[in-house]
């Protein structure tokens, strides 16, 4: 599962671009998730809001070759090299998870280390698989029933087109 995300320019246009670059890349683009309208979090809040998708993928790639696979896809799409941690940005491309798979290196963590404290990541991932459990059997939908208050995610359209 991937987390496609955007605030600048075209933002949907963005999230599609990435979809159909995956798949150029070589990796599945199964289904997507509706579009979300997102409030930002992290380090920087004065900023656009986000529109932010999940999707499932199909891969044989390994997981440092398909980090390797969405920097390029945000490179291509248009982000910019550099920029502040938790910025604006034409788009991000997160890699999640990868089904049961639990991956970590100094690039890369597997399941994405924030995954259960990002409302804008858990409503679209249990959108596309309300069940979805991480490794180890922590249920998603109880991370997100206890994030409490905050983090507005709001539907803001229909699923990219695969």
């Amino acid at each position: 599962m991937l987390g496609l995300g955007s605030n600048l320019g075209d933002r949907r246009a963005h999230l599609q671009a990435a979809a159909d670059t995956l798949v150029r890349h070589g990796v599945g683009v199964l289904r997507s998730s509706h579009t979300y309208d997102t409030e930002p979090v992290g380090l920087i809040l004065d900023q656009p809001e986000f529109l932010n998708a999940c999707v499932e993928v199909e891969t044989e790639l390994g997981p440092e070759e398909l980090l390797d696979v969405c920097k390029a896809v945000e490179r291509e799409v248009g982000r910019a090299a550099g920029g502040p941690r938790h910025g604006p940005r034409v788009i991000d491309v997160d890699l999640l998870l990868l089904g049961e798979f639990e991956y970590s290196s100094a690039r890369l963590t597997l399941p994405h280390q924030e995954v259960t404290t990002r409302r804008f990541v858990l409503v679209p991932l249990l959108e596309l698989e309300p069940d979805l459990r991480l490794p180890g059997g922590e249920r998603l939908a109880a991370a997100l029933a206890g994030l409490g208050d905050g983090q507005q995610v709001i539907v803001a359209g229909s699923p990219l087109a695969i």
